[in-house]
C-alpha cells in the first residue's frame, strides 16, 4: 500500500503510549477460538501463528510476520472478534493496538475507520493470498517428489522379482556358452588341429580395435599382402597388429572365419558374466547404497562395453582416444552400464545420419577422472536437455523399445552415488555427454 497513508495511520492510531505493549519471546498475544476485539501493528520483533483442525492435537504452523505486519486484522474488521489462529511472539515484540472502541480520527476528512483501514485490509489479503499460493506450489513439489520415490520405490520390488526370474535364464546361458566352448574345442582338436589355435586367439583376446582403427590396419594389410578389402578389415580385427604368419595367410578366409568362432564365445561369455552383474545392479533400483568393492580402469570398462554394443554400432565409426588413468574404485557392471546406456542412445540418435561417428575420450584432471561421449547425431533441443535425467522422461515411443524412460535417469544415479557429475551439451553439430568420476583414493561412498 502507499507508504504516505500507512505512516499517517501508524501515527494516527499506533504511536500512543497508552496503546503501546511489549511481550517477551513465547508469549501468547492471540489464542485461536478466543475473544480478540484488538488489532496490533508490530513495531518491532517477529511472530508465529498456528492453526488447529477441529479433534485434532496438532498445531500447524500458517504464518510468520515481522515489523510492519498486523495481526488481528480478520477477526477485527469482519467483527466476529474471535481469533481465527494461536499467535505467539517468537523473540520479544513491541506492538501498538486499537479497539472495537477506537474512535476515528478526521472522520469527516477520511471516513469511519473501516475505510481508513481499506488499503490495509486489501494489503493483507493480498499478502496471505500469496502465501496460499506459494505454499500450494510447495505442496505440489512434495507430492511429485513423493510420487517419483513411490514409482522408484515400485520399480524397485518389481525389479527385485523380475531381477531372480533373469537371474535363473543368464546362469543357464553362462553355463551352456561354457560347455559349448569346451565342446567346440574338443571337436577341433580332433578334426582340425590347425583351426583351434584361430578359435583360441578370438576366445582369449576377442575384438579389441575400434571400427576406425580397423579400416586402418585393413589399408595396411591390404597393400602388405595384397589381401582384397573386405577379408583384409577381417583380418585386422583377428590381428590388430605385427606381421601376418603364414598359418594366417595360408587360407585367410577360413581363418577368420575360426576366428570368428572364437570371438563369439568370448563374446557370449562376457555378455553372461555382465548379464549378472547387471542383474545385481537391477535389484538396487530402488536403493541408495551402492556396492563399489572394486578397483579398475575406467578406460577398460569403456572398451567393455563397446564389445557388448558390437551389433548396435556396425554403422558407426567410433574413435576412441583413451589417456593413461589412475584406477577408480567403482563397480565395473555399472560403469559399463554408463557407457553402454550412452552411447547406445547414440546409436539410436543417429540412424537416419549420414556417416554417424561416436567419439569417446578419457583424460584427468584436479583428482578427477573426465569422458567425454560425443555424437554427429541431431541436437537435443533445451526442452529435452532438461527433462533427459528425470525418471520416466523417454523420446522413444514406437517399434520395439519399451519407452520406459529409465536408462538416462539410472546413469545419473549411480554417477552422483559415487560423487560424481554428468552434464549434456548439444547443438547441430554434436551433442557431448561429460561425466566426472572421483579416482580412487579422494573417493568416498555415499
Amino acid at each position: 500500500m502507499n507508504q504516505e497513508k500507512l505512516q499517517r495511520l501508524i501515527g494516527a492510531y499506533f504511536s500512543q503510549p497508552e496503546r503501546r505493549v511489549t511481550l517477551p519471546a513465547g508469549e501468547t498475544l492471540l489464542e485461536q477460538g478466543e475473544d480478540n476485539d484488538r488489532l496490533y501493528y508490530v513495531c518491532s520483533g517477529e511472530l508465529e501463528g498456528f492453526y488447529q483442525e477441529e479433534n485434532s492435537e496438532a498445531q500447524v504452523k500458517v504464518f510468520s510476520a515481522g515489523e510492519g505486519a498486523f495481526i488481528g486484522v480478520h477477526s477485527f474488521f469482519s467483527e466476529t472478534l474471535i481469533a481465527s489462529s494461536t499467535v505467539i511472539t517468537k523473540t520479544e515484540t513491541e506492538l501498538g493496538w486499537i479497539d472495537s472502541k477506537t474512535t476515528a480520527i478526521d472522520l469527516d476528512r477520511y471516513g469511519p475507520l473501516t475505510a481508513q483501514f481499506t488499503p490495509i485490509i486489501v494489503n493483507e489479503l493480498s499478502r496471505r493470498q500469496r502465501r496460499a499460493m506459494h505454499e500450494s506450489i510447495e505442496k505440489e513439489k512434495a507430492l511429485q517428489k513423493l510420487y517419483t520415490a513411490e514409482q522408484m520405490t515400485t520399480l524397485g520390488q518389481l525389479a527385485a522379482g523380475i531381477a531372480h526370474e533373469l537371474n535363473n535364464a543368464v546362469g543357464v546361458l553362462s553355463s551352456k556358452t561354457e560347455r559349448l566352448q569346451s565342446i567346440i574345442l574338443e571337436l577341433l582338436e580332433e578334426i582340425h588341429p590347425e583351426a583351434s589355435s584361430f578359435v583360441d586367439q578370438g576366445l582369449m583376446f576377442g575384438q579389441n580395435i575400434s571400427s576406425a582403427e580397423v579400416r586402418k590396419r585393413g589399408r595396411e594389410l591390404e597393400i602388405t599382402y595384397g589381401i582384397e578389402r573386405y577379408t583384409a578389415r577381417e583380418l585386422a580385427r583377428a590381428v590388430p597388429e605385427g606381421e601376418l604368419s603364414k598359418y594366417w595367410l595360408k587360407s585367410p578366409e577360413q581363418a577368420v572365419r575360426y576366428w570368428n568362432i572364437g570371438r563369439d564365445l568370448h563374446d557370449m561369455r562376457l555378455a553372461a558374466r555382465h548379464s549378472v552383474g547387471i542383474v545385481r545392479s537391477v535389484k538396487q533400483l530402488g536403493r541408495t547404497d551402492i556396492d563399489t568393492d572394486e578397483v579398475l580402469d575406467v578406460n577398460d570398462s569403456i572398451n567393455k562395453a563397446l564389445v557388448l554394443l558390437q551389433s548396435d554400432l556396425r554403422r558407426v565409426s567410433v574413435h576412441l582416444s583413451p589417456a593413461a588413468m589412475p584406477m577408480v574404485r567403482a563397480s565395473a557392471t555399472e560403469l559399463v552400464q554408463i557407457w553402454a546406456n550412452i552411447i547406445k542412445n547414440a546409436s539410436d540418435a543417429m540412424k537416419h545420419t549420414q556417416e554417424p561417428e561416436i567419439e569417446i575420450s578419457t583424460r584427468v584432471s584436479n583428482r578427477f577422472v573426465l569422458v567425454t561421449i560425443a555424437n554427429n547425431g541431431p541436437e537435443i533441443d533445451e526442452a529435452t536437455r532438461r527433462k533427459i535425467f528425470r525418471p520416466n522422461f523417454t523420446t522413444k515411443k514406437g517399434g520395439l523399445s519399451f519407452g520406459l524412460g529409465l536408462g538416462l535417469a539410472i546413469v545419473k544415479r549411480i554417477i552422483s552415488g559415487y560423487g560424481g557429475s554428468i552434464a549434456v551439451k548439444s547443438n547441430q553439430e554434436k551433442t557431448i555427454f561429460r561425466i566426472k568420476l572421483p579416482v580412487e583414493d579422494s573417493h568416498g561412498k555415499t
